[in-house]
């Protein structure tokens, strides 16, 4: 007698504990429609398992490596490059290479789509070097060479982009 009492005690456990799936309830409501003739299918299904990839590297760095990838195709003008077809380098009357346009903002040569892309990249790291500074609180020497190299970073990309603006941008009549 005990024994069935145990089993008749995990019954009860086993309808307490509402487990039991929406699906499950609405199967023991339902009656077979088409008598004892016909019986209902048990099918079985086969349980796969799905490969799981484990990377060396958080998710979270790679998704921000992913984004600094696209940025930096977007950045690039690849549709401009692809469409407009120019040159990777000119040269000037004396032969000499020039990258850069001068005073023409509409037009872009391949390495300097290139490089204004890699100088905001530069900038978007200083950011991000600029933020981690704010996680070392307790190692205040740490957080001062990280503020201090985001910030260089960030000046440093700044006065490039600056000074290639200036070329580019057409000069006033008379000044």
């Amino acid at each position: 007698m005990p024994k069935q009492e145990i089993l008749e005690n995990r019954k009860n456990k086993e309808e307490i504990t509402g487990s039991e799936t929406i699906l499950e309830k609405i199967k023991r409501k339902t009656p077979w429609i088409f008598g004892n003739k016909l019986k209902k299918p048990k099918i079985i299904f086969p349980r796969f398992r799905i490969p799981r990839i484990s990377l060396p590297i958080p998710t979270r760095l790679l998704g921000t490596i992913i984004i600094f990838i696209i940025l930096f195709i977007l950045q690039t003008g690849v549709v401009y490059l692809i469409v407009r077809k120019p040159d990777a380098v000119a040269l000037d009357r004396e032969g000499v290479p020039i990258f850069i346009i001068p005073e023409n903002i509409h037009e872009a040569f391949i390495t300097e789509s290139i490089v204004a892309s890699i100088l905001l990249i530069l900038c978007s790291f200083g950011f991000i070097i600029l933020f981690y500074a704010s996680k070392y609180v307790y190692d205040q020497r740490y957080a001062d060479w990280l503020i201090v190299l985001g910030i260089i970073f960030i000046l440093i990309s700044f006065g490039l982009l600056q000074f290639m603006l200036d070329i580019k941008t057409p000069k006033p009549i008379g000044g």
